[in-house]
């Protein structure tokens, strides 16, 4: 798209700083600008047709996260990801950046670290002095930080040595502002979001609590542009799983129709990393929920009358896609074949049919595993009857993963739980959808962005 300098800049060179509001309504104007006329200032693209996704996208996080937390004074400080090694071998894995930094700077560089200042929005950036000639050797030219500010369009960027010392100019000493540092759990995973490591004069002004749940709940919560880049990446698989579909045929491997897909998100659509790892399960292998781990590794031999159940996303700027299709590798389905693949895709438009705001998750779940068991039964597979079916949770043996979740800069974006607003329900078919239910009952007062859910292309697992 066409580049045009920022609204930001304007106010700046008018001899003020902008204020919340202004950051807000000039990073909504932009993002707009983007959406409807392609012009976009500052920006992530990889080249050639690959969508250009505006760095006010994060601006307009970046305030979002400041008026959620009114009524708290002082700095929020976030470590960005770091640099990994392959055990002890000197091989670095191509880097990711962890997703909270990435939803409020878009940086795409490991080490550093980001500050934003509740009052004003005003966002910085602390990024690793690389400058050696071993680096430029290895690596190329360092970048400035100047260089920092006009790629990702924040107010300052400083080398990481300097944070302490801008830290302590941002704190007077006889006021209550803090340093809302990120810290807490994903129940999916067990793991804590690890806080920004600070110098040990900071650690009484240090809050460890106010920021998670405000982020995370906002995360949730996608903006116009965040969707508009989700809608490309699922685009993207979407066309990819189109390619697979079209090569594949008996005699192949697994593993060459995930080959096939990494080659088109990445070749025609500059996705460099998939979402989560490929599963390409054909004849028995879809009743294992997560193949194509290592122990199993996309490595069956395709066979004549297999069924194929692909599920694959690519990831762009980090946002996810999470598409499962099913479908014959000989010309036509088995009758068996047919009568699962018809009773997923009349749960799914059944569900797309129902969302509306304020549905419950768990009744849509219920209308899914209604409408699969009404299938089987008049299919021949079950019988009895489907409310008595229902009551025993038969229909969790059908389909033990839940109806979805959400989706956004993760694959389960965010994972886990929400103890303030849904009690963990000892039903199995909650287990993998009571992350969002709190969610989907939330209305959202005065926030104009959109809520977007993971939905599985048909067909998904009966």
């Amino acid at each position: 798209g066409r580049r045009t300098p920022s609204a930001l800049a304007a106010t700046r060179g008018a001899g003020r700083m902008p204020s919340l509001a202004d950051r807000r309504s000039v990073s909504e104007a932009e993002c707009r600008r983007c959406l409807e006329q392609g012009v976009v200032g500052a920006g992530f693209d990889l080249g050639l047709e690959t969508y250009r996704v505006p760095m006010a996208l994060h601006a307009l996080n970046r305030a979002r996260l400041c008026e959620r937390m009114r009524g708290h004074e002082g700095v929020v400080v976030l470590a960005g990801g770091e640099q990994t090694t392959r055990y002890d071998t000197d091989h670095e894995p191509i880097f990711r950046q962890e997703s909270y930094f990435q939803w409020l700077f878009g940086v795409s560089e490991p080490g550093c670290v980001g500050a934003v200042n509740l009052q004003t929005g005003a966002a910085t950036l602390f990024v690793p002095d690389l400058r050696s000639e071993a680096y430029e050797i290895f690596c190329g030219v360092a970048p400035t930080c100047q260089a920092f500010v006009e790629k990702y369009a924040v107010d300052e960027c400083y080398f990481e040595q300097s944070l302490s010392d801008w830290l302590g100019d941002q704190l007077a000493p006889d006021d209550e502002s803090k340093v809302f540092v990120l810290y807490g759990l994903n129940s999916d995973s067990g793991n804590y979001a690890s806080p920004a490591v600070l110098h040990e004069v900071f650690a009484e002004r240090t809050d460890r609590d106010a920021l998670f749940p405000a982020i995370a709940e906002l995360r949730t919560i996608k903006s116009e542009a965040e969707v508009e880049v989700m809608r490309y990446v699922n685009w993207v698989s979407s066309m990819a799983h189109a390619e697979v579909m079209a090569a594949g045929k008996p005699r192949m491997m697994e593993y060459q129709l995930e080959s096939l897909f990494m080659h088109h998100t990445y070749s025609h659509g500059g996705c460099r990393h998939v979402a989560y790892t490929c599963i390409c399960a054909c004849g028995p292998n879809p009743a294992v929920l997560h193949y194509g781990h290592a122990g199993a590794p996309n490595a069956r031999q395709l066979l004549p009358g297999d069924g194929a159940l692909l599920d694959m996303g690519a990831e762009y700027h980090c946002y996810a896609a999470d598409i499962t299709c099913s479908f014959p590798i000989s010309e036509t389905f088995t009758d068996d074949q047919k009568l699962v693949h018809e009773a997923v895709l009349a749960a799914q438009i059944a569900v797309i049919g129902a969302l509306a705001p304020g549905v419950a998750w768990p009744d849509m779940h219920r209308l899914a595993e209604r409408t699969i068991l009404d299938h089987l039964v008049a299919g021949g597979v079950l019988a009895g009857d489907v409310d008595a079916m229902l009551d025993a949770d038969l229909g969790a043996v059908f389909m033990p993963h839940g109806l979805g979740h959400l989706i956004g800069l993760d694959t389960h974006d965010v994972g886990g739980v929400s103890p303030a607003r849904v009690k963990a329900s000892r039903r199995r078919f909650l287990r993998g959808v009571s992350q969002a239910i709190w969610t989907a009952r939330r209305s959202g007062p005065g926030d104009r962005a959109s809520r977007s859910c993971g939905r599985r292309a048909s067909s998904r697992r009966a």
